[in-house]
């Protein structure tokens, strides 16, 4: 029985990664802000599916939280078979405006947590010789992102991080998965002020459920970079064979009111 471990559990992808994972019978260690969300999806996933939930309250933008997950979860024992870093969030609006400590925090919960929780769980992986590892990266790690500027830059780093450490423990039968969704009807534009952007109120968008169960899959088969959605995948594709600066430029149209 696998053990999970999902950080931004309590809502949109990250939730429906925990049920999907509880009804293959895994037992997870589920990571988020919002405990009581955290304590009712336990109930729920416990009473489903006869699985064991393990809550862990923390706010990822606090320097070394990372550290007190990975402690707590030794401490208890819990051996983690696949590490899932879904947490992250965005902030719209042009650069000059937008708020630094909010960005501060993006920065630490889309890189810093992220790359602290890999480098913490991986040992164990490799002694193990087997384990997944998922990062949530985005089709906005293919485009710079004017209005979104600091957010789109988290998710190159994701993607080249993922794809290089995967390529240096593929040999020890371990994967590391870039999952690379488009804009997803999961609560985040809402957190990120761009519910009224173009990119969220006039594109049809993926439910959560839908990319958490393709992410999920391509975590199992071991794939590198897993884009979700056929045009998403096109586009990736094909901005790399633009100019960068007509590729901002569609961007900046495609993300701005």
């Amino acid at each position: 029985m696998k053990i999970a471990l999902i950080t931004g559990a309590s809502s949109g992808i990250g939730l429906e990664l925990a049920k999907i994972h509880a009804s293959k019978g895994g037992n997870l260690v589920i990571v988020a802000r919002n405990k009581a969300k955290l304590d009712e999806l336990k109930v729920q996933l416990e009473k489903e599916f006869g699985i064991n939930v393990v809550v862990i309250e923390k706010d990822l933008a606090v320097p070394n939280a990372a550290y007190e997950v990975f402690n707590e979860t030794e401490a208890k024992g819990i051996q983690i078979d696949y590490l899932i870093n879904n947490a992250g969030f965005g902030l719209y609006g042009k650069f000059e405006v937008t708020d630094w400590l909010q960005e501060s925090d993006m920065i630490q919960v889309n890189i810093t947590a992220l790359t602290q929780f890999t480098k913490l769980y991986l040992p164990g992986m490799i002694a193990r010789k087997t384990g997944k590892i998922m990062n949530v990266a985005s089709t906005a790690a293919f485009v710079p992102g004017p209005t979104m500027a600091v957010y789109c830059a988290t998710k190159p780093y994701v993607l080249s991080f993922s794809e290089a450490v995967n390529n240096e423990v593929s040999h020890y039968g371990i994967s590391i998965t870039a999952l690379c969704p488009g804009a997803t009807a999961s609560g985040f534009s809402v957190a990120a002020k761009a519910d009224k952007s173009a990119l969220f109120s006039k594109s049809k968008l993926a439910t959560s459920a839908e990319v958490a169960e393709f992410g999920y899959e391509a975590m199992l088969k071991g794939k590198q970079v897993a884009i979700h959605g056929f045009i998403n995948q096109f586009l990736a594709f094909i901005v790399g064979f633009m100019p960068r600066s007509l590729v901002v430029k569609i961007s900046r149209k495609v993300i701005d009111k």
